[in-house]
């Protein structure tokens, strides 16, 4: 391929579009479908509230660890790159790895299923389309994608607006035409299973999940040493505080074992009774519209660290998929890349169980980037640091505690998928070893050396055999 000359991705995000994301990419399905699976393994709607502030708590003390590290290194790749700083290039390459060839690819593969669904239920197409309708979804919003950032960050905001309009609506009619006790109602006499407040716990987890995403563009956003803290910590309570409010009003709306009873068709049928058939329809419009604003913000994150790697040569073909084109100045081939890899799951594989599988792998680079915050601190004590993870060590030892819970429960729930996921991860060593003697690049042994000061590094910086 020609080589560029002078062509890097554009700093133009600003704070609305970062925060956009940030919410956008987090608040999917999640809030609508997992009301009855947190309430069934809480037991009572007091401690399913109390679930849904747990997760929240460990979330935000997870978003504020990264904050710090993400402020010292504002780079395109997100936990890539800090996995890469703090541990070596390995360690960075396997977390890149494991994102962008199954966790990423999987997770928009399963928003795409789901969206399929909705889709012909709504429309009345027959099932058998299902896959076409998924992949032409997915397409449609990577193409989007293949565009300047600015579109696909005003498209995050348009989504972001719109999905908060049911949201809304859940809320307000619970608060004020619910005629429910929202605290202490028990469903322990109709689900004999109920209780376990930690598994409850972890199913809210999985619907904050996509918090960290907004980190992969760090090259992308203005000022990113002040910007990206705030859109996650920012992002992060106010999806808290949207999760709290419509579990709230859920509960409000209609008994506790009504809930229990409809599993997910528990908020669609409160739409219907507060709203009639339409507000059903209004409903699933929302939920739709939640999809495909979550999907763009995880295709336009994921590729970004498929790029990122491509820039140190680490991957095959390395020389595309880290070519910018020179007027959109996003990763054409990257983005593209990624989702040939999402159709081929939606084809071949069950995408929700890959997406599972994924979780455990994901969560242990989690506990390695928290560590990593004392790591820098002890290397560097004299850093300058933009952002400081308030009340340390505090908020990064329960980040950490928070992410071992759901590493230990992955492994005492699903044991032979934990081993599975370690056999993803693993694949990607020979590539590794393959790619880095392949251009004669040696590891580098610079754990002692401060962080880079330079905003623009990340663009300007040169790899052996790039540009």
């Amino acid at each position: 391929m020609k080589q560029q000359k002078q062509v890097s991705l554009d700093r133009d995000l600003g704070l609305w579009s970062a925060l956009s994301l940030v919410i956008g990419t987090i608040i999917g399905a999640g809030v609508f479908v997992r009301q009855s699976a947190v309430l069934d393994d809480a037991g009572s709607t007091t401690m399913g509230l109390l679930a849904w502030l747990a997760g929240g708590i460990l979330t935000i003390t997870a978003g504020l660890t990264i904050a710090e590290i993400a402020s010292q290194m504002p780079e395109t790749g997100g936990l890539y790159v800090y996995m890469e700083k703090i541990y070596g290039r390995i360690w960075g390459f396997l977390s890149g790895w494991m994102q962008i060839i199954i966790y990423g690819p999987a997770m928009i593969a399963s928003l795409g299923a789901y969206l399929a669904i909705l889709l012909s239920d709504f429309f009345g197409f027959p099932s058998r389309y299902n896959a076409l309708i998924a992949i032409g979804t997915i397409i449609l919003v990577g193409i989007l994608n293949l565009f300047s950032n600015r579109y696909g960050a005003t498209f995050a905001i348009i989504t972001t607006l719109c999905k908060l309009v049911p949201v809304a609506a859940l809320i307000i009619f619970g608060l004020f035409f619910g005629k429910q006790g929202a605290l202490g109602q028990s469903i322990s006499e109709v689900h004999q299973s109920a209780g376990n407040f930690g598994v409850a716990i972890l199913a809210t987890l999985f619907a904050f999940d996509g918090w960290i995403l907004i980190a992969n563009l760090g090259g992308e956003i203005k000022n990113p040493r002040k910007l990206l803290p705030q859109a996650i910590t920012f992002g992060i309570l106010a999806v808290l505080a949207i999760y709290l409010l419509v579990s709230y009003g859920v509960y409000r709306a209609i008994p506790a074992e009504k809930i229990h009873s409809m599993g997910t068709g528990a908020i669609p049928f409160i739409a219907t009774t507060a709203f009639g058939n339409i507000g059903g329809k209004i409903l699933s419009i929302g939920i739709i519209i939640s999809i495909v604003g979550c999907m763009n913000g995880k295709i336009m994150t994921f590729p970004r660290i498929m790029y990122a790697m491509a820039k140190r040569n680490q991957l095959p073909f390395s020389k595309t998929l880290a070519y910018l084109h020179p007027k959109s100045h996003t990763p054409i081939f990257s983005t593209i890349a990624e989702l040939i890899i999402v159709a081929i799951m939606i084809i071949f594989s069950n995408a929700d169980r890959l997406s599972e599988l994924c979780i455990f792998t994901v969560y242990c680079f989690y506990v390695m980037a928290f560590v990593g915050v004392f790591l820098l601190r002890k290397r560097n004590p004299n850093q300058h640091r933009v952002f400081s993870t308030p009340f340390f060590p505090i908020t990064p030892i329960i980040a950490i505690f928070g992410s071992l819970f759901v590493i230990v429960s992955e492994i005492a729930s699903d044991l032979p998928g934990v081993l599975t996921s370690f056999i993803f991860v693993a694949v990607g060593v020979p590539v590794f070893y393959y790619e880095t003697k392949k251009h004669g690049i040696v590891e580098a042994k610079n754990e002692d050396a401060p962080i880079e000061e330079d905003d623009d590094q990340s663009d300007s910086s040169s790899v052996k055999g790039q540009n």
